[in-house]
């Protein structure tokens, strides 16, 4: 006799742990993206679906994203929609969750998508979020617009991302102010200076501990910058 209450609370714990496993509710960071044969994996996407029904959505600390969410249960069909964004033509995804990893698949424009998210406990860094602050310039190679190639960072040079996408530059050249942009999907780097003196470029952005090296894309020659990140400006 006491047999069927243990075998049914068995059963019970069972069904929690296999619910809790399924849930959508939480935050998903996106692992992969492909579209057809191309992979096209924005960088550090992460979307947080709601117990109340609401979700949020972004890259890296930057939220871009809000609305409401629905699973159809019998189908497992997720219908996504923004509040502050358009609305999604497509059909809804088709979802698969296992554990920690979430899958959604659908056609768009006669393409497959597959969307492969992970469970995460904190935000993910965009490469946008690694390069803000302040670097002081440790090394030049080859000349470019920006820094002098013979001061040898004799005068306390560097440079300042902002976190609302303005740049500062001091060097032997002088104060240069201007925005930027970082690619959503490689380490890139705009730098739109103001005025017409300098034009746009292109600068690929590799990462080190406490550390960045700049380097100028579609050059003929090379062109390297290289900083590391201080706390304040030099004097």
């Amino acid at each position: 006799m006491k047999t069927i209450p243990i075998i049914c609370l068995i059963f019970v714990v069972s069904l929690f742990s296999c619910e809790k496993k399924a849930t959508i509710v939480g935050l998903w960071v996106v692992h992969s993206v492909v579209v057809g044969e191309e992979e096209m994996t924005p960088n550090s996407r992460w979307t947080r679906f709601n117990s109340d029904l609401s979700h949020e959505s972004g890259n890296g600390r930057y939220q871009h994203s809000y609305g409401t969410w629905k699973l159809n249960s019998n189908t497992n069909e997720l219908t996504v929609q923004n509040t502050n964004g358009l609305d999604d033509a497509n059909e809804p995804f088709v979802v698969t969750i296992n554990d920690n990893e979430m899958i959604w698949e659908r056609t768009e424009e006669e393409q497959n998508i597959k969307v492969n998210l992970m469970r995460s406990s904190h935000l993910p860094e965009t490469y946008g979020d690694r390069i803000l602050g302040l670097w002081s310039l440790e090394e030049i190679v080859g000349d470019g617009r920006y820094f002098d190639e013979s001061a040898k960072n004799e005068t306390n040079e560097y440079i300042f991302f902002r976190w609302d996408k303005r740049f500062v530059i001091e060097s032997e050249k002088g104060r240069i102010n201007g925005v930027y942009n970082v690619h959503g999907h490689k380490p890139e780097v705009e730098l739109i200076p103001y005025g017409n003196e300098l034009k746009r470029d292109f600068w690929k952005i590799q990462f080190g501990d406490n550390q960045i090296r700049l380097q100028l894309l579609n050059s003929d020659t090379t062109v390297k910058r290289t900083f590391k990140r201080i706390r304040k400006f030099p004097d």
